[in-house]
């Protein structure tokens, strides 16, 4: 039973940690990559579609995206959802293609992105002692209900609270890559 808990601990921090992948990931640090487009809606026959499903991305140079809609019909409609996105992009329509060049990101909007990455760590941070909690909380009804004597309870919770600090130390090393990243120039 505390193997449970502990394995169901880990799985939440898991979670917590890719969800922070995904998060960070989202944050320009001033070469181009597709996930920048990852969340990017474009109305398309009335329903709102992410721009992945409808078109092919591609980073061809460290500076630029090149989104090719599938249906050439829909140029114009991706081309304004990339221009309305709060990424501060200006695409630039050839034809079928649009071009989409990044331009360098200054030396404030770099410390910027970093205050965001770090906040974004100390919210990983708080899902996973909210999953700590839960763990010792379990553990607690399990010595309570007479499922696991007082002495493997104790070693349950010594148990947890090191993976939960190896975790944190985890969350910080994502994050300071991300910080290292965002300010190289």
């Amino acid at each position: 039973m505390i193997d449970d808990v502990l394995s169901e601990l880990k799985q939440g921090i898991e979670k917590a940690k890719e969800a922070l992948r995904r998060d960070l990931s989202k944050l320009r640090t001033g070469r181009a990559h597709p996930g920048m487009l990852e969340n990017l809606r474009v109305e398309y026959y009335g329903q709102s579609t992410p721009i992945a499903q409808m078109a092919n991305i591609n980073v061809p140079e460290p500076r630029l995206i090149t989104v090719k809609p599938w249906d050439k019909s829909q140029v114009q409609a991706v081309e304004k959802a990339i221009r309305e996105s709060d990424l501060g992009l200006n695409p630039q329509v050839d034809s079928e293609l649009i071009r989409i060049p990044i331009p360098p990101l200054s030396e404030e909007r770099r410390k910027e992105l970093v205050k965001v990455a770090k906040k974004n760590g100390e919210e990983c941070k708080v899902a996973v002692r909210k999953a700590r909690h839960d763990a010792l909380d379990m553990l607690s009804e399990i010595e309570k209900d007479g499922g696991a004597s007082k002495d493997d309870v104790d070693r349950g919770k010594k148990k947890a609270e090191e993976i939960v600090s190896e975790s944190g130390a985890a969350v910080d090393h994502i994050v300071q890559q991300k910080e290292k990243e965002i300010l190289t120039v």
